[in-house]
């Protein structure tokens, strides 16, 4: 996977510093492990020192030590970051005595390392559910400005080059909203592109997807699909979409030469937004399955620095791609804000 490779030696170029909550997971210290070797991100273990240090060397690790570790129960600035907390949440209810005592939560502990600005994104989920990655993400580092709602991408690596960018294809949402409104949809229209040009570096293409290809069908399901686009066009007026597009008429050009004449995105789409979270959970995994791609993801996106949930039964690849992918969403954030 050239792409992944370009994603990497990206990240390798301008090291962001990540945040891996679940310090004393396998999976996670041996990730953090080739990472450090690679040299693809300062990577911030959050654990007991000695208790990581005595796994490191069960497992044969050897870099660990290039890693910085926080003692979630004992460092220089827990009571700063609890009372951040506090102030963050205190018209939510929070008290100075939850504060301290959340603070000694990994994931609470992660979040607020981002708030403060002494790390740049954050990996976990091997160990937790989305729910609980998602929680403290959302009332701690909130999400991006202008937006509300957080959404789900997949990388779709395909085999047929000529699908997208050069066998790339970016799915969303296949993971957070079950059924976004109109007004939601757009948001995760232009959450998306900007995934696809931060961590991709491609110039996005949306297609939104419906039943019908420009009024082919009448139905209220369209009817979101197209206000949708027509909010998402108002929000970035320069993002390429278009909608309302069947998928084959957002990917094949001769399908989109009959269905969408004169569309820029039909035929050549390389984001596709799909209407619902079940249509897109289940094309990705039917493109997994039946095409042989491979998907990279969920690659959450809307918040307002990179928070990405990892899958319980991930493997010490995927936290690597994760981490790196974390990392081009953060240099990518950066950029943007200049």
């Amino acid at each position: 996977m050239d792409l992944l490779q370009d994603i990497i030696t990206r990240a390798k170029a301008n090291k962001q510093r990540i945040v891996l909550p679940e310090g004393t997971e396998e999976r996670t210290l041996r990730a953090a492990d080739k990472l450090l070797a690679d040299g693809v991100a300062s990577i911030i273990l959050i654990g007991n020192k000695t208790e990581i240090s005595q796994l490191a060397a069960s497992y044969g690790l050897k870099n660990i030590d290039l890693a910085t570790i926080v003692d979630p129960l004992n460092h220089e600035k827990k009571e700063a970051y609890a009372d951040l907390l506090f102030q963050l949440r205190q018209k939510k209810g929070m008290t100075p005595e939850k504060a301290a005592v959340l603070v000694e939560n990994p994931l609470y502990l992660g979040c607020l390392m981002i708030k403060a600005g002494d790390a740049d994104g954050e990996i976990a989920g091997a160990q937790n559910t989305t729910g609980d990655v998602l929680r403290p993400a959302l009332q701690i580092v909130k999400t991006a400005p202008g937006i509300s709602c957080v959404s789900g991408a997949f990388l779709m690596f395909l085999k047929d080059k000529s699908y997208g960018d050069n066998g790339l294809l970016v799915f969303a949402d296949c993971a957070v909203m079950p059924n976004p409104t109109a007004a939601e949809l757009a948001q995760i229209a232009v959450s998306t592109a900007q995934t696809t040009r931060d961590i991709v570096g491609a110039d996005p293409k949306v297609a939104m997807l419906s039943f019908s290809t420009k009024g082919s069908a009448s139905h209220e399901m369209v009817d979101k699909v197209v206000e949708a686009t027509r909010l998402a066009k108002e929000m970035a007026p320069d993002l390429k979409i278009d909608g309302e597009l069947q998928a084959d008429a957002a990917i094949v050009d001769v399908v989109a030469a009959q269905k969408a004449p004169g569309s820029e995105i039909a035929g050549k789409a390389n984001v596709l937004v799909f209407p619902t979270l079940e249509v897109g959970n289940i094309a990705y995994k039917l493109v997994q399955r039946l095409a042989g791609a491979q998907a990279v993801g969920p690659i959450l996106q809307g918040i307002a620095a990179p928070v990405n949930d990892l899958s319980r039964g991930c493997s010490v690849d995927d936290i690597y791609k994760m981490v790196a992918i974390a990392a081009n969403q953060a240099i990518g954030l950066k950029a943007s804000a200049k």
